[in-house]
Order: C-alpha cells, then structure tokens, then sequence
C-alpha cells in the first residue's frame, strides 16, 4: 500500500483536508478552510453530496461499530465535540497549531483500479479488500497507538475507544480511475481510564509504516483477491501491480497532468471573472468536468457515472485493443508457508529497516523492524488469511532480531523508538573508523611560501586567505589523511588550484573525485586537476556492487586475472586511475560521501599509500547513503583545516551570519540567529503551507522578470513538485510557455519550450550528468533540445524517452539538486531540515530569505531555530545510543515504567553490541 498519514491542524487551512472533503461530497474543494474553531463551511458540501452523511467507525476494546454523521455532526466531531450530544471531550485544544485529525490514505497501485473499472466483480472484490484492510487498521490504530497524560504528556495511556470517518473515492482529481480512501483519526481518544484526551500524534505518524505494510500483505495476500484476479488472468508482479495492465497506468496519468493544467487555467479564469473569489463545490465540480472533457476531443462537458467509465474504457481500449478480451483462468500456485525461508525474510526485514533508517544515522525501531517483516512475506508468495499470517510475522522479527544489534537496555521501550541498528552497519562504522585511524599517518604540511612560490602562476592567489593558504599547505603536504571543512561560498576552487600547483612542482599526482559526475566535472574545469567521480574510480580499482537475495548492497572486488562478470573478461588492475604512494586524492563534497563508499576508498589508500584528502561540509546536503564519513574521518586526523571565511556574499555583516547558522552552539544562540535573520529581512511568516507556496512563485516571478537566476529549496521531491508545477502553470497563463507543444518528463510531468529542467541520470552517448541543470530550447518528434541556464553555446539532445524517465521540472530542487550552486537569490521553503536551510541560505549571492509557517512573528522564529537542529548526524555508536536515550526521555511511558532506568548516559557501546 503507498498511503500516507497526515497532520490537520487547526487554523492550517489544509489543502488535504480542503481535497477529501470535496472529494466526498462529490467535488474537489480548494475553496474552504480548517480554522480554529473546525471546518468552515462545512453545510456547503452536503448540498453537493448524495445523502449528507458519513461513515463514523467506533472502535472500542477491539469491536468496531459504525453510524452516519450529518454535516453538522461531522463539524461537531472535528472539533473535538460528541457529534451527537454536543459535549467536549477532554480538555480544548485551541492553540492554531493543535491536531485537529490525523489523515490516513489507503492508496493501492493504479491498475488495481483499471481492473475494476474493467471487470464489475474486480470492483466488488477491490471493495470488500479495503473493507477487509480499513477494518484491520483501525483496530490496529485502538490497539497500539496511545493517549499522553500527565505534566509534559510523558505518561502514556493505553485507548479504550477511538473514532475514524471514512472517505471513499473512485476517482483521482483529474477524473481518472484511481479508488482510495481516506482514514480520518480524530485526534481525541478515550483511555482506559474513561477519560478524553488527545492522541499520541508522534506515535501514530512512526507506526504508520507498518499500516502501510499492512495494506501491501493484503493486496498481495488475500484469497478473496487474489482469486478474483486469478479468475480473470490476471496476476501481480513483483512491483506489487497487476502485471497485465501495468502498461496503461503512464498513459492515463500522462492525461492526468494535462487535465490538472485545464484545471488550473480554469478556475483561474473563473477567478478573475469573478472578482478573485472562490468558485463553490458545484462550479468547482463543473470546472474538473469540463478539464477532463478538454482533454477529450468530441466528449460532452457533463458526464454521469456510466458515460464516465465507458469513456475511459474506450480510451483503454485506444492503449491497448486486446484489454477487454476474455483471459483464460490462471491457477494459483502459493509458497506453502511451512516452505518459507524464514531466515531470508528475517534478512530482508533488517534491509528494509535499514534502508529507511538513513535520516536516523541507522537507527531503527520495533515498528520499522516489523512493517520490514511485513513487507518481505508479502512479496513471499504465500496466499492466506491475515490471522493465519500473525505467527509467520513474529517468527520473521525474532529471527531478525539475531542481525541488530540494541542500543537501549530497556526492554520495554515503546515501539516507535529508533533503538535498534543493523549488524552490518555497526560493523561497517567500526571497520571505517579503524581505516581513518591507520591512514591519519602524521607528515608535513608544505610552508606558506612554499604554496605562494610555487602556486604564482594560480589566478588570484594573493587573495587566499589565512585558512584557505593552510588548507592548501595541508593538501600538497604529506599527511595521510587531510579534512578540509567549510562553509558554503568559503573559496575552495582558488585553494584547490593552488594545492594542485604545488603538488605537482614536487613530482607528485592529485586526482580529484567527487560523489557525481556532475560534481566532478565541474571540479575538472574549475581546478585543472584529473577529476573522477568516486564510483568511477572504485570500479577502476575492482570495486563491484550487486544487491544480494535480501536486498542488501554487497560490495565485492575482484582480484588482478579475476573474470570480470560484467565484461565477462579478466580484470587487468587499475587502467585509468592507477594510484601510488605520495599521490593524493582529493575528495571534494566530501560531506555527501556514504560509509560505504568511504570504506572502499580507504582501502585503497591503504593498499597503495595514496593520502586522503576530504574536502567539503558535513552541514550541507547528506549522502543517499549512510551519513557520517567526513565527519568521521575529522575526528581520527589532526590534519583538520576549518575555512572560517565566507567570500561568495557582497554582504560580509549577512556572511558572519551564515557561519553561525552553519553550526550554531546551542538552542539559545540558534533562537538568537534566528532573531538577527528576522531583523535583516531574511525571513517571511505566512499564515499556511498554500501561502508557502505562493510565496516562492512570487519570488521566481520577480527574479525571472529582472534577469536573475533564483534557488527554491523544498524539502521534498513532492512539495518541489508541487511548486514547480504552479511556476510552469503560471508561465502558461501570463503567455511565456506554450502549451500547445510538450513531452513528458518524469512523473508524467509536462516539459514545455522554455521550462527549467533538471537531468537525472548519467547519459555518457549524449553528454548529460545527473542533477545537471537546462533550459528546454526545443521539442522535436523524436528529440528534446536542452540548453545550459549559464551558457548558451552548451547543449544537448536527449530522446524523449529518456526525457520520461529522467528529466523533471527544476525551478525549484532538493537540497541535494541546488548543492553546489549559486545564484543571484535564493528562497527555502519551511519544510526543509537544518542541511536545507543552510544551504539554501547560502546560495544567493545578492538575496536569501526563509520561508516559516506560524500564527505569529515569534513562532516563525522559534520554528526557525528549531530547524537549525533537525536532521543531525550520529557520528560514532556512543552517539546513536544517546540518540535512543534521548528519544527514550522524550516518550510517553507506562506509569508504571516512567521512572525506570534506561541506561546511563555515558554507557559504552560494548554493552549493547552482540
């Protein structure tokens, strides 16, 4: 299942909340809000809606019931009232960044939906499968999730009784097949103690990825389902699809993105028509019907339900003609669950925890651990009951159990603490801080003069300053392991030009390597030094990584003569990049160097007597993998240079600024840069996530129309998504982009002439790196012509399919597609984590503003601040234990429990290893 769970809070103006009520009622709403005292408007969705009523499930002590709410019940019951009798439960919540529900989506691959708008018994048989899976998770959510009592919530409270509202749809807002649910959790819950309170929102948020598991085991599972399918011909594949109707998904969802862009002309059109006001559900319910028959040439505007499914069956007909020919049955043939390799599941449990534990430094918990059980029978290949599965489930976790090693010595830790880690990865950090040990071999760093004779020739050499001349004396000298951190616009390419002079005077070799291409190359033409990525030199060093039958990436290397199974020919040793003693590797962004990689690397140093240098910042944008080599290797050499000079700023007040909110000391100081960034206009309070947004168009409209280049940062690839969707949108209607001729780009999003783009994977037959960034020039039948932003003379052609693959929207990027970068201005939305505001304030040379969401000024400071904090690395295994102690502190616990000892603060990792 690929649902998601969902804060609502009051005075948030959800636009989620906004969209399922619309949904329900049979329109979508953009129009109405969530203010403090419930949700507005709510008597204008049941003059939209068949009957006015939805579904309320009560759970209470593991028996679920249902009723019907009224608009005005369900108003009552969001606000925290018995939608019956009228009365409070617990104590109010007025506070405008209080939840007000927390929204659980049951959301299944498309194709389910194709087959049942093919098949009425597949649509019977997809209903009563959510049916059976909605049932599960809310006596799930009664029996695991908590209530908080006490001062400071931190006792836990066990529920008794718990309400859901259920929101069905058949549709996706561009009117295509798509059936989901929505699970509204009313956030006020009774305890075992008969009292009202609200639930525990962290514990509900960490312990949805077993819901969500628990939605794929069914999907994947179920007799009743996968009978239906069986009798149909049809099959699930290993993505979780079915198999023989996979191939139609892009292409409706190809026409999705282009009926949201009649959608959103539309209703602009309608607003300015109407003097800016918002159109009522029945408008809005007119306007998705006319973008969906806009897309549709010959269709009528107004369709009822059944012309709704034949025409989109005539259009699945136009993808595929054989889609409606009978199938012959296929027989079912399930792994026995006595045959099950318990021991490879309970391997793949510990991978799936594992990888989903890269923002936690590989800290897992018990939730992580069992939704990864989940998740690996599901793809098993067993078919039965879920209550027959519980056994099988628990066998997996125990056994899994044998490969982490525990970071707490409570053993009744609640089960959304990150207290556990694998065994491969706390073997892989030992092995790596072993290897800096051994390669931070002391020598000599070069003098000042010797750098300034040597390097005479370098541009701009006189303008080094005191920490950039030493960090080039510590590279051209000989130390084995050298680290260079610094912060963003700090002059590293002068300092690297320099270093590469000197080395070279004294007969010696310096490769520079980088984790991509792209960084690569750049350091390539901007240092004049051999440059690699850091994977191409490892392959060229015998380095081959594979996925074992558990999913792990196993790293392997051949020996000289070995066969390579690639090439299927003997490896020679190192062709292209042979490495010797006295050469030195410059490893530049090193901060975004992974254990995994670095590991190698010293390997190789080790072997061949070739030094290290790290070049980079560990506060900027992390690895994919897992985080913490720089940092690491800065505390295993005295080889350590800090860059305490910013030069990229005209401000030099704004760039001591950035070197405080790098790094600041504690929460005080981080308040008190906050405060300063306030005060200097680098940030802006908006009242929404919706206002958020806007903002950011606003700011890309402003630079584009003065000739700036600007950076938006997000937080996530969706909420990029979702702003660079509303920049294209808004080019359209202002008349700067055609949309009359287009491609598609990945995600099925529209690419039009003149769009900002971004490359997303290493193409060498044309010339383009990941995360490389362009302008779309031109779009022919067979090829998309890309052109630099910075240089026009440089340019590509990419065919359209890798377009749809791998080129996407980039007005506004990641913290990881704008590393490296710098701009004229840059904005960061409020969703980003303390690497994200770092870098994102740091790549405007002129202009740099934060983005927060909060009631007031001073709550968008302390948000500020508090973000400075969010996503920190855990260097060594002492630090993950505090982590997990640290976590353990701040939960609810059992009354009972709450003063029980977990562990001393400073106990050492040799306690809890196995």
């Amino acid at each position: 299942m690929r649902g998601g769970l969902e804060r609502w809070k009051r005075g948030s103006g959800s636009r989620g909340v906004r969209q399922a009520l619309g949904y329900a009622f049979g329109g979508v709403c953009d129009a109405y809000l969530l203010d403090a005292s419930g949700v507005d408007a709510i008597d204008s969705y049941s003059s939209a809606s068949h009957d006015g009523a939805l579904t309320r499930f009560i759970v209470q002590d593991g028996i679920a019931r249902s009723d019907e709410l009224t608009p005005g019940g369900l108003r009552a019951w969001l606000t925290g009232h018995d939608p019956v009798m009228g009365e409070e439960r617990g104590i109010s919540q007025l506070r405008p960044e209080a939840d007000l529900l927390l929204d659980g989506t049951l959301n299944h691959p498309k194709s389910y939906s194709v087959a049942a708008l093919l098949h009425p018994e597949l649509a019977a048989e997809f209903e009563a499968l959510q049916d059976r899976i909605r049932d599960r998770t809310i006596l799930l959510w009664q029996r695991e999730l908590n209530a908080r009592r006490g001062h400071g919530g931190l006792v836990r409270e066990s529920i008794s009784r718990l309400e859901v509202v259920e929101l069905q749809h058949r549709r996706s807002r561009a009117l295509d097949p798509h059936i989901h649910r929505h699970l509204w959790l009313n956030v006020k819950v009774r305890g075992k103690d008969g009292r009202w309170s609200n639930v525990d929102s962290r514990v509900a948020m960490k312990f949805h990825t077993v819901i969500n598991a628990e939605g794929e085991l069914a999907a994947r599972t179920d007799p009743q389902w996968i009978a239906a399918l069986a009798r149909h011909g049809y099959t699930i594949d290993a993505d979780g699809e079915i198999a023989d109707l996979a191939a139609t998904v892009a292409p409706l969802s190809r026409r999705a993105a282009q009926i949201e862009a009649n959608r959103a002309r539309l209703i602009s059109q309608w607003r300015a028509a109407h003097d800016g006001s918002h159109p009522s559900v029945e408008v809005l319910a007119q306007i998705d019907r006319r973008a969906w028959a806009e897309a549709r040439p010959n269709k009528p505007a107004l369709l009822d339900e059944e012309a709704w499914g034949q025409v989109v069956r005539e259009e699945l007909v136009s993808l595929d003609p054989t889609i409606l020919d009978e199938r012959a049955p296929r027989t079912v043939s399930p792994v026995p669950l006595a045959e099950l390799d318990l021991d490879l599941l309970a391997a793949q449990a510990v991978v799936d925890a594992d990888e989903r534990s890269r923002a936690s430094s590989g800290r897992f918990s018990t939730f992580d651990l069992r939704a990864g059980a989940i998740r690996a029978l599901a793809a098993a290949g067993v078919v039965a009951d879920r209550d027959l599965l519980d056994e099988t489930v628990e066998e997996i976790v125990g056994r899994a159990h044998t490969r982490i090693v525990g970071l707490l010595e409570d053993a009744d830790a609640p089960g959304h603490i990150k207290q556990f880690m694998a065994t491969e990865t706390c073997r892989l950090k030992l092995r790596l801080s072993g290897r800096f040990d051994a390669l931070a071999t002391p020598g000599r760093s070069r003098l000042p003069n010797e750098i300034s004779t040597a390097a005479a020739s370098v541009d701009r050499i006189n303008e080094l300053d005191r920490s950039q001349l030493v960090a080039a004396c510590a590279i051209a000298g000989t130390d084995g392991l050298v680290t260079v951190t610094g912060p963003a616009g700090a002059g590293k390419t002068t300092m690297l030009r320099a270093a590469h002079v000197a080395i070279s005077a004294q007969r010696r070799r310096m490769i520079v390597v980088a984790p991509t291409r792209k960084a690569a190359s750049v350091a390539a033409r901007e240092i004049g030094a051999e440059a690699s990525s850091l994977h191409a030199l490892l392959h060229d060093h015998g380095y081959r990584w594979r996925s074992d039958a558990a999913g792990a990436q196993v790293w392997s290397r051949l020996t000289v003569g070995e066969i390579d199974p690639n090439t299927e020919s003997p490896y020679l040793g190192p062709q292209k990049y042979p490495l010797y003693r006295r050469d030195r590797v410059v490893v530049d962004e090193a901060g975004m160097v992974d254990l995994q990689t670095a590991d190698a690397l010293t390997e190789i140093a080790l072997e061949t007597g070739a030094g290290i240098a790290m070049v980079g910042d560990p506060h900027q944008a992390l690895p994919v993998g897992h985080a913490g080599a720089m940092t690491l290797a800065t505390r295993h050499t005295n080889a350590v240079v800090e860059l305490d000079s910013v030069h990229r700023f005209r401000d030099p007040v704004y760039a001591a600024l950035t070197l405080q909110l790098r790094n600041p000391r504690d929460r005080v100081h981080a308040f008190k840069v906050a405060e300063a960034l306030a005060a200097r206009g680098h940030l802006r309070r908006v009242d929404s996530a919706e206002a958020a947004r806007i903002a950011m168009v606003d700011g890309y409209v402003d630079a584009h129309a003065h000739g700036r280049r600007i950076a938006l940062v997000c937080g996530s690839n969706a909420e990029a998504d979702a702003v660079n969707n509303l920049i294209q949108q808004h080019r359209i209607d202002s008349g700067e982009l055609d949309p009359t001729v287009l491609a598609w780009g990945r995600d099925e999003q529209r690419l039009l002439v003149g769009d900002a783009v971004q490359t997303r994977r290493n193409d060498p037959r044309t010339g383009v790196e990941n995360r490389a960034a362009w302008i779309v020039h031109r779009i022919h039948d067979d090829i998309i012509e890309l052109v630099s932003p910075t240089d026009v003379s440089e340019r590509r052609h990419v065919s359209r399919d890798y377009a749809l693959e791998h080129v996407q929207l980039a007005y506004a990027s990641t913290v990881h597609g704008i590393q490296g970068e710098t701009t004229d201005a840059a904005i960061v939305g409020p969703d980003v984590d303390a690497a994200g505001l770092y870098v994102g304030l740091t790549r405007g040379r002129h202009s740099n503003l934060a983005i927060r969401i909060g009631q007031t000024e001073q709550s968008a400071i302390v948000d500020l601040a508090a973000t400075m904090f969010r996503g920190g690395v855990e260097i060594t295994l002492t630090d993950s234990v505090r982590a997990a102690q640290a976590e353990l502190r701040r939960a609810a616990r059992d009354a009972a429990s709450q003063y029980a000892g977990y562990g001393g603060p400073n106990g050492s990792i040799e306690t809890f290893t196995r």
